[in-house]
């Protein structure tokens, strides 16, 4: 088991995948909040060239090498989740993160054989919050 809140407090930069320009949307207003708390906040939507402010990558593997990603937070359908699991081993990000209600045992599986450990099914957020961080 990993400890969250240490990952937490480690981490420094963290893709959003599914970041979204609609402030109803928790990828949006999550990725504020992150950044709020001092984390580089990469978004990661290939439909939009630009969001809070930052370059938008269409993909993970288009993130340049110049970052160091800490995280990788999933706000996507669960049966999208491999393909960008398997951009994220390519980058050799620190931690796979899975939003609530994102649940992928196959791509959990992949990014643990491959060393990267998981949390699938929890709200970064929330963790954060609840941390006192």
């Amino acid at each position: 088991m990993h400890d969250l809140i240490e990952l937490l407090k480690n981490a420094k930069t963290i893709a959003v995948v599914g970041a979204s320009p609609n402030s109803d949307r928790p990828s949006h207003y999550i990725s504020k909040y992150l950044m709020s708390q001092g984390y580089t906040v990469i978004p990661v939507n290939p439909g939009h060239d630009e969001l809070f402010g930052q370059t938008c990558y269409p993909r993970v593997r288009d993130i340049p090498d110049s970052y160091t990603i800490d995280i990788v937070d999933i706000f996507r359908r669960s049966n999208k989740v491999v393909p960008i699991v398997e951009d994220a081993m390519e980058k050799g990000v620190g931690f796979i993160w899975m939003q609530d209600g994102v649940i992928s045992p196959e791509a959990k599986k992949l990014a643990e054989d491959a060393g990267i450990p998981v949390e699938m099914n929890n709200c970064i957020y929330r963790v954060h919050m609840r941390s006192g961080l």
